[in-house]
């Protein structure tokens, strides 16, 4: 036991300086056992951090597509497809005919918003209707219309970029890639 002058003090900032509190005194940061102050450390053993999955260059990237679906990081889809990285959705449309505001319902309710929506409207850009657009646009969400191949590749881009971007592409009906 040591003696009484011999008593361990620590340092702990304060708004106006510094106090000297005696490490016999109990912690306030111990009384709520959620809250650990710079000196609790010491209590505790140190605290480790292992990385499950590296951070990559940027997000998901479609590696290539043909008139049956995408692959995208060696993953096949199969048919249209709704990309909302992280996950990638099969997406309930046949045609460019069938994007509606219902259809697109899925790029605004998501959270965070995203910035950037590529669509994809097979082998040509094809002209969507101008209220769907709009709708979305009031979302607060850009849109660019493509044709998949041109798609593919801005989506890339702005993922590269590290943009948060979201696509629904619909496979070219003329094999183009693969």
């Amino acid at each position: 036991m040591a003696a009484p002058f011999c008593r361990k003090l620590f340092f702990r900032g304060s708004l106006y300086g510094l106090q000297i509190r005696s490490r016999t005194q109990p912690s306030p940061f111990l009384a709520r056992g959620h809250r650990l102050g710079p000196t609790d450390d010491e209590m505790y053993q140190r605290t480790t951090v292992t990385v499950m999955q590296k951070e990559t260059g940027g997000g998901p990237m479609i590696l290539s597509y043909s008139s049956r679906g995408f692959n995208i990081d060696g993953n096949r889809v199969i048919g249209p497809c709704a990309m909302v990285p992280p996950a990638i959705l099969q997406w309930n449309v046949g045609s460019y005919k069938d994007i509606t505001i219902e259809s697109l319902s899925l790029f605004y309710l998501l959270e965070p918003r995203i910035e950037v929506l590529v669509l994809g409207t097979g082998a040509r850009t094809e002209r969507l209707d101008p209220d769907v657009l709009a709708f979305v646009q009031k979302k607060g969400i850009a849109v660019e219309v493509q044709d998949t191949p041109n798609a593919c590749a801005t989506f890339n881009f702005l993922s590269s970029e590290r943009r948060i971007t979201a696509a629904g592409l619909i496979p070219p009906l003329t094999e183009i890639m693969e």
